[in-house]
């Protein structure tokens, strides 16, 4: 680096995001993340003792996963070196391996290699590094919002401690907001003030994201005139609502948050608990989601969990999702809300999903079975010759059912369906214990 270089980085510094300007020098100055970094932790320990091994950094934005990877290179005696997987390629990673083989070959100094968002890397990316990773060339850090165990190779994960972030805690939050105002690399030489209301709101709507809750603190300082009386700026309750105009909602529609609240939806609704069921509904909604996938799950709802204990819950829930079509938001948030209730009101039963799943699994193991002779068709001409002869026609029979084989010779004594006692499922049972004439044990 050159003294112009040199020159430009200092000024960056002083230009960038207060975010930024924030993040944590060492160990002690990071906020939150005690259940991986308290004194007796082993990611602390590893970290002081500068003997880190490679490691996976997961959690939602704004958690402190690039903060932490900062701190490390602050402290270990290893070359530090950084990439972003959403810009960067095989041919960095090259360049940074074959310095590292250099400087571990002839001055015996390892590197830790950084990669941001490494969920982005395809998977020949990611196996790329598998074998450096493997014979020690370098210690790979990887920071990834989104779940390891889906978006990186196995390989990798297996000569990798994970180790998962949590969003921070409120209190943690209002701390970083106060160093942020006062603190010489933060606003201090603004000379503002912030009351305990608006960092107490500004806390509460971050929902544990310390980025979110700094833009919103720099975006007030600087867009607030001064107090004609004191010269300074003050942030009050009034600025901070207007800095935070929406709730920070944790709801990626591409991500693992994505699927832990649709699952925690359905989940609810199968469980019979229509609060639990709104509220996650609720969140969906004003985060963005598309309204066709959440009737949909509905839909698979209403036959998965409910099925024919109320057949009625397919229809409304179908009937919901045509109407969502035609209809759009805001309006859909009632009427899917309409279905969402329905569905977690009903009386459940998967009966009907054990019969498809053994079913199916009958097919795959006597997938070529006969037809009995008796149902096959015969309204062609040679039918009889065939022997297509014998069936017996339901309606000429009382109650409009009469016995015979329908199953094929080897799956005559099999029972797919087998009703539950739950709502509407009770009455069939009743029903087929009339027309079959069997008798209560």
């Amino acid at each position: 680096m050159d003294i112009f270089d040199f020159m430009r980085a200092e000024k960056n510094k002083g230009d960038s995001p207060l975010a930024r300007r924030m993040r944590p020098q060492k160990l002690e100055d990071i906020v939150g993340q005690e259940h991986i970094l308290a004194k007796d932790r082993l990611l602390y320990r590893i970290i002081k003792a500068d003997k880190l091994s490679s490691i996976i950094l997961y959690g939602p934005p704004g958690t402190g996963k690039t903060s932490l990877a900062k701190v490390i290179a602050n402290t270990t005696s290893a070359n530090f070196k950084e990439i972003n997987a959403t810009t960067s390629g095989k041919k960095d990673m090259e360049e940074i391996v074959s310095k590292a083989k250099d400087d571990l070959r002839m001055f015996d100094r390892k590197t830790i290699l950084f990669v941001d968002e490494i969920h982005r890397f395809n998977k020949a990316q990611q196996d790329y590094l598998l074998p450096y990773v493997e014979d020690g060339t370098v210690i790979l850090i990887g920071a990834t919002t989104e779940n390891p165990y889906f978006e990186v190779n196995g390989a990798l994960l297996s000569r990798s401690n994970i180790f998962e972030l949590k969003p921070l805690a409120k209190e943690d939050i209002k701390k970083l907001i106060r160093n942020a105002v006062y603190d010489e690399r933060g606003m201090a030489s603004y000379d503002a003030e912030i009351t305990e209301e608006a960092v107490d709101f500004l806390a509460d709507m971050a929902e544990g994201d310390a980025r979110h809750a700094l833009n919103a603190v720099e975006l007030g300082v600087l867009s607030t005139e001064r107090d004609e009386k004191t010269g300074k700026i003050l942030i009050d309750l009034k600025v901070a609502e207007e800095c935070v105009q929406r709730r920070k909602i944790r709801y990626d529609k591409e991500g693992d948050n994505h699927y832990d609240i649709i699952s925690a939806f359905i989940k609810s609704m199968r469980g019979s608990d229509p609060d639990a069921a709104v509220f996650y509904l609720a969140k969906m909604i004003y985060a963005g989601e598309s309204e066709r996938f959440i009737a949909r799950r509905i839909m698979i709802c209403a036959c998965e969990d409910v099925g024919n204990a109320d057949p009625n819950a397919i229809v409304v829930a179908s009937a919901c999702a045509q109407a969502v079509e035609r209809v759009g938001y805001p309006e859909s948030q009632i009427i899917l809300a309409h279905a969402a209730t329905y569905v977690a009101t009903a009386p459940k039963s998967n009966s009907v999903v054990n019969a498809i799943f053994s079913a199916m699994d009958a097919v795959k193991k006597y997938g070529n079975t006969e037809v009995p002779d008796h149902l096959k068709d015969a309204h062609y001409k040679g039918a009889k010759d065939l022997g297509h002869t014998g069936y017996k026609y339901a309606h000429d029979y009382p109650n409009h059912y009469v016995e015979q084989q329908y199953l094929p010779d080897n799956l005559v004594n099999e029972q797919f369906y087998i009703p539950s006692d739950n709502g509407y499922e009770k009455n069939i049972t009743e029903w087929f214990k009339k027309i079959k004439g069997k008798k209560d044990e």
